[in-house]
């Protein structure tokens, strides 16, 4: 189980990656193609082409971390993206969730409990996340 705190993001890029890239060559890559701070403090997860490989970069304050995952049999599952997209967030649970091979875009969760009186909008949560 990941627990990370709420603060952190969790981008995963729309488009495959060379896994021959290292964390140089997937720093680059981060801020060049989706244009975001690699040194945030956030995770970035990149699927290789056949979907067997997963790489997840993040600076800790001190260096960056690379976990990486092979898959012996299947593939991940990608979550629905848009087309234009390149990249999509997750959170924590939907990432564990990626990491065992589970289908990210078949889960619903359902209707978070709101107190009376008070709209979703106000919130900043939707019925359907």
């Amino acid at each position: 189980m990941l627990l990370l705190p709420r603060a952190v993001r969790i981008h995963l890029a729309t488009e495959p990656v060379d896994m021959r890239k290292s964390i140089d060559g997937l720093f680059v890559h981060v801020q060049r193609v989706l244009v975001a701070d690699a040194y945030s403090g956030h995770l970035f997860v990149f699927v290789s082409k056949r979907r067997d490989k997963v790489k997840v970069l993040a600076w800790d304050g001190g260096g960056f971390l690379l976990l990486y995952k092979r898959l012996e049999a299947g593939r991940f599952r990608m979550p629905d993206v848009a087309d234009d997209a390149t990249s999509v967030q997750l959170d924590s649970t939907q990432l564990a969730m990626l990491l065992d091979g589970i289908d990210v875009s078949r889960v619903r969760r359902p209707a978070r409990w709101q107190p009376p009186g008070q709209p979703a909008e106000a919130q900043g949560t939707s019925a359907r996340r």
